[in-house]
């Protein structure tokens, strides 16, 4: 029997990972070249060169309008629902993706999907959408099954596994990544939540971790370990999401990683109309995942400030999708967006600049969603453009649809909950800055950020 399409890319077989996955879809970019106006007033913003001398223009919250603050807020609460419903009310575990209409019977949960729930609970308990007593119980339920039943090696989780009863599902890894992503949700209900047992599962959970045997002998993570064959050979090497696995490993107590892991992986720079900033050559989620929660605002370390890197990224990947308009001719300013996704033809790694796999005219919500606390203005006209015209087809029980191609009339029939989940974590950051304030009370975030040598612009 064919195995569904996950929210990682596909189900996974012996030796395929979600980066295994990106790193093929590179291999497939071609070269597209610049077409469309370059803001002057973002490259002036920062260049890795100068990060840690220039002051920072973007700073503190956001400014929104009143219709954009109406229009998060609708997102925030169809996105929540999906967490809350998608959730085994035994296990706590997030199901990987459902219909977008509703639940199917489709029983995947990941460790990643279970993060962004964890922290959604917490954002729905502050904006008056769940209960506090429902929040807590639920997340207490979820916090004692990974501490209890949850199958764990060296206290790192699985990718995917049976939503009822958290048994491995295909065969997939050990994750350090996804790992990551689930306590990064983890610690944000200990920060928010005045609760001795939330306080001590989540304690616990996080000091089993043992960040320095993910080094595998090595001066960079590793990005996984199986039963079957050991560690994974892909390190956590080049820039892109990792930035959260460092940090939480520099902030253990138990199982620290080196302060010098956080200069290990490279930092490689590229320029796109006149812009010069810190890209792998990864879609536009990796410019995002870490600072979901992490805040970086304000803040250098010897290399960069990676907040301006994002909103530099960001405004890089409009640009780019700008210059797509000949061959996609629905792309505009209103229109644009695209980073890992469902497609007509299967989950793909997309992205660019520079271009990253089969690029066809698909629009992905969770592009411009995700970062709208780097570019708001920006975002927020293709979220208000999804929104006012492309209701029937694209927003559903739980907001918009995880893809689709306004060029050919595609539309996914799916959500998929990492990306429903950092939707929802940009726009309350966006509107508040609620998830960085709270996850950033945690002194284990205060930690690792200090030992990787961030420090604040003068005043």
């Amino acid at each position: 029997m064919k195995k569904p399409i996950t929210g990682e890319g596909v189900a996974p077989t012996s030796g395929t990972t979600r980066r295994e996955l990106l790193k093929k879809a590179a291999r497939l970019a071609v070269a597209v070249p610049f077409a469309g106006v370059f803001n002057q007033s973002l490259a002036a913003l920062a260049t890795p060169d100068d990060a840690t001398t220039a002051k920072p223009q973007v700073q503190g919250v956001p400014r929104l309008t009143a219709a954009d603050d109406a229009l998060l807020q609708e997102i925030e609460e169809r996105s929540f629902r999906y967490f809350w419903e998608a959730a085994s009310p035994y296990t706590g575990l997030v199901k990987d993706r459902s219909q977008a209409d509703g639940q199917d019977p489709r029983n995947v949960a990941s460790s990643a999907a279970t993060g962004f729930g964890l922290t959604g609970i917490c954002i729905a308990v502050e904006r008056g959408m769940l209960k506090r007593e429902d929040g807590r119980k639920r997340v207490l339920n979820t916090l004692r099954f990974l501490w209890e039943r949850m199958s764990h090696y060296h206290g790192f989780f699985f990718h995917f596994m049976d939503l009822n009863d958290g048994s491995r599902s295909w065969e997939c890894e050990i994750s350090t990544i996804d790992t990551a992503l689930l306590l990064c949700g983890v610690l944000t209900c200990r920060a928010y939540f005045d609760d001795k047992d939330i306080h001590t599962l989540a304690t616990q959970l996080y000091e089993r971790a043992d960040w320095k045997w993910m080094l595998n002998g090595g001066d960079t993570v590793s990005m996984g370990w199986k039963p079957e064959v050991g560690f994974l050979k892909g390190r956590w090497n080049k820039y892109s999401e990792l930035m959260m696995i460092y940090l939480l490993g520099l902030g253990s107590n138990t199982h620290p990683l080196p302060a010098s892991s956080w200069d290990a992986f490279s930092r490689p720079r590229f320029n796109y109309a006149g812009m010069t900033y810190i890209e792998g050559g990864d879609p536009l989620f990796v410019h995002l995942y870490s600072q979901a929660w992490f805040d970086f605002r304000g803040k250098h370390d010897k290399y960069a400030d990676y907040f301006r890197n994002s909103a530099l990224a960001t405004h890089a990947h409009h640009l780019f999708c700008l210059s797509l308009k000949d061959k996609y001719p629905k792309f505009s300013d209103d229109l644009w967006g695209f980073t890992a996704s469902d497609s007509a033809n299967g989950y793909v790694a997309w992205g660019g600049p520079p271009a990253q796999g089969p690029i066809d005219g698909t629009i992905v919500p969770a592009a411009a969603g995700g970062a709208v606390p780097f570019q708001p203005a920006e975002c927020m006209r293709v979220l208000h453009n999804l929104r006012d015209h492309y209701t029937k087809k694209i927003w559903k029980r739980y907001s918009f649809v995880d893809a689709f191609n306004p060029n050919t009339g595609w539309v996914d029939p799916d959500v998929i909950g990492i990306d429903l989940g950092i939707t929802m974590l940009g726009a309350e950051n966006a509107r508040t800055g609620f998830v960085w304030k709270t996850f950033m009370k945690n002194i284990e975030a205060q930690r690792g950020m200090e030992r990787a040598g961030f420090v604040d612009y003068p005043t």
